[in-house]
């Protein structure tokens, strides 16, 4: 399985490295009032990519501190220890920890 993985991981480098070989000529990208970028293409691409990612990330937080908020009320008070088993000489606060032993 690890050589699958890392066979797939490869053919993803490659397909990557081959797209920015053939995607060097330069891109002009025309912003509002004249300003202009010029680089080349792949990294045009690749800035694209990152501000979709990025995009993507902000519109997931509020749902992520929303659930983050809602397990912190629904976090549970200290555990209570459990009741000594009857006819146990042992003291309660060890009951959970320590159990007796069972056989020989």
């Amino acid at each position: 399985m690890r050589l699958i993985s890392w066979l797939i991981r490869a053919f993803i480098f490659f397909a990557l490295f081959a797209f920015a070989l053939n995607n060097q000529q330069p891109a002009i990208v025309r912003w509002f009032f004249g300003v202009q970028w010029q680089a080349p293409m792949v990294i045009v691409v690749l800035a694209a990519f990152a501000a979709g990612c990025a995009v993507g990330v902000l519109a997931m937080l509020p749902d992520l501190w929303q659930r983050w908020q809602l397990k912190r009320q629904l976090k549970p008070a200290a555990p209570v220890p459990a009741a000594a088993p009857p006819g146990s000489v042992m003291p309660p606060e060890f009951a959970a920890e320590h159990p007796p032993r069972v056989g020989p």
